[in-house]
C-alpha cells in the first residue's frame, strides 16, 4: 500500500457528505445543460427569443444554485428555482432549467418541512387549475387543455410522486415505531416472567431452608430429627441450585426455548417431605398426574410449592388435594392460619394467580373460616 492511499480514501469520504453530494448534483445538472445547449436541443415549448448562450447559462446557473440548496435551505432553493424558471419562460422554457426546477420541487416536497409540503400541494393545485381556466377564458378551450396538461406534468407530477413516497416512508416509520413498542412490551413481559420465576424457584426453597434451620437450632444435637431436617435442608439447597443453573442456561440460549421441565407435579412428594421436615403436618392426596401438558404440570407444581411455603410460614398443619378430572386439574391446599401470623408481601399470591391465568385457569385464595384456602383449577 502506498503512503498516499489513506489520503485518497479520506477525499472519497469528503465527497460523500450530504453538502458535497448536493454540489455534485448541481454541477452535474449544469454540465448536462451545457451539453444540451451546445446541441441546440434545449427548447421544450414557447417561442424562441433572441438570447445569447451566456444568458441561458446564467439562468441555468441560478437554477442549479437552487439545486445545491434544496436540502440545506428548501424555501430559498424553491424560490431561486422558481424565479429561474419564470425568467427562462419569457424566452421559451428550456429543458435544462426544467430539469433543475423539477428536481428542486421533488426534493423539497419529499424532504422539506411538513408545513411547506402542505403549502406546495395547495399552490400547485391552485396554479394548475388557475392557468387552465385562464387560458380557457382568454383563448381556445383546446389550448387550455394542453396548457393544463403541460403544467400538470411539470409541477403536479413531481409533487404527487414525492407525496406518495413521503407517505410510504412515514407509514414505514410508524410500523417501525409500533414494532419497537411491541419489542419493549415483550421485554417488559419477559422481565416480569423472569421475576416471577426467580421468586417461585428460589423463594420456596430458601424459605424452607430458613425455617428448617431454625428448627435445627432448637433441637438437641443427638436428636434423630436433626439428621432428617439437615437432609431436607441439603435437598432444598441442591434443588435450588439445579433450578437456578437451568434458568441461567435458558437465559443464555440464543433462541427462545420453553421453560425446562425440571419441576413436575409427579415430584410433589418432595415438596411435602420438605414441608414436613420444617415442622408442618401435611396430609396429601394426589391423583395420577402422568401425561399432563407441560405448561399445566409446571404451573400446578409452582402453585403447590408456593402454597406449602406460605403454609409453612403461617400455619402448623395443612392438607393437599390434587384431583385430576376430565377437563381440568384441581389443586387445593388448606392450612391452619395463626391469628398472630405476620402479613407477607403478597408476591406469592400474585405469582400463583399469574401461573394459573397463564394457562387459562382460575385461582382463588383467602380465609375459609379459621383456615386459609388456596384453590387453582387448570384446564387440560
Amino acid at each position: 500500500m502506498t503512503p498516499g492511499a489513506p489520503t485518497v480514501c479520506c477525499d472519497a469520504g469528503v465527497w460523500t457528505r450530504p453538502r458535497n453530494r448536493e454540489l455534485l448534483v448541481a454541477a452535474g445538472l449544469f454540465a448536462i445543460g451545457v451539453l444540451i445547449y451546445g446541441l441546440e436541443l434545449d427548447l421544450v415549448f414557447g417561442d424562441e427569443q433572441p438570447t445569447t448562450t451566456t444568458a441561458r447559462l446564467a439562468v441555468l446557473a441560478v437554477a442549479c444554485l437552487g439545486t445545491a440548496l434544496r436540502r440545506a435551505a428548501p424555501v430559498v432553493a424553491l424560490v431561486i428555482a422558481t424565479a429561474a424558471a419564470l425568467v427562462d419562460l419569457t424566452r421559451g422554457l428550456s429543458l435544462p432549467v426544467i430539469m433543475a426546477f423539477v428536481d428542486v420541487l421533488f426534493v423539497v416536497s419529499l424532504d422539506g418541512p411538513r408545513r411547506l409540503h402542505r403549502v406546495l400541494i395547495g399552490v400547485v393545485a391552485v396554479a394548475t387549475l388557475g392557468l387552465t381556466l385562464t387560458v380557457a377564458v382568454l383563448g381556445d378551450w383546446r389550448e387550455s387543455f394542453y396548457a393544463g396538461l403541460q403544467v400538470f406534468s411539470l409541477v403536479c407530477v413531481p409533487v404527487w410522486w414525492a407525496t406518495n413516497i413521503r407517505q410510504h416512508r412515514e407509514n414505514a416509520e410508524q410500523v417501525a415505531r409500533i414494532a419497537e413498542l411491541d419489542r419493549r412490551a415483550a421485554v417488559a413481559s419477559e422481565r416480569t416472567r423472569m421475576a416471577r420465576d426467580l421468586h417461585d424457584v428460589i423463594a420456596g426453597h430458601l424459605s424452607a431452608i430458613a425455617i428448617q434451620s431454625e428448627a435445627v437450632l432448637s433441637m438437641q444435637a443427638d436428636s434423630e430429627t436433626v439428621r432428617t431436617v439437615l437432609k431436607s435442608v441439603r435437598e432444598n439447597s441442591v434443588r435450588s441450585l439445579a433450578e437456578m443453573r437451568t434458568m441461567i442456561d435458558v437465559l443464555r440460549a440464543d433462541d427462545p426455548v420453553d421453560e425446562p421441565a425440571i419441576a413436575r407435579l409427579a415430584d410433589a412428594d418432595l415438596l411435602v417431605d420438605s414441608a414436613r421436615a420444617g415442622g408442618l403436618a401435611v396430609e396429601c392426596a394426589l391423583d395420577d398426574v402422568d401425561g399432563l401438558p407441560a405448561a399445566v404440570d409446571l404451573a400446578a407444581y409452582r402453585i403447590l410449592q408456593e402454597a406449602l411455603t406460605n403454609a409453612l410460614k403461617h400455619g402448623s398443619s395443612a392438607s393437599v388435594r390434587v384431583e385430576r378430572q376430565v377437563r381440568r386439574l384441581v389443586v387445593v391446599v388448606r392450612n391452619t392460619a395463626r391469628d398472630t401470623a405476620a402479613e407477607g408481601s403478597g408476591t406469592g399470591l400474585v405469582s400463583m394467580a399469574e401461573r394459573a391465568h397463564a394457562v387459562g385457569g382460575t385461582f382463588s385464595a383467602g380465609r375459609d373460616g379459621r383456615d386459609w384456602l388456596v384453590r387453582a383449577e387448570l384446564p387440560l
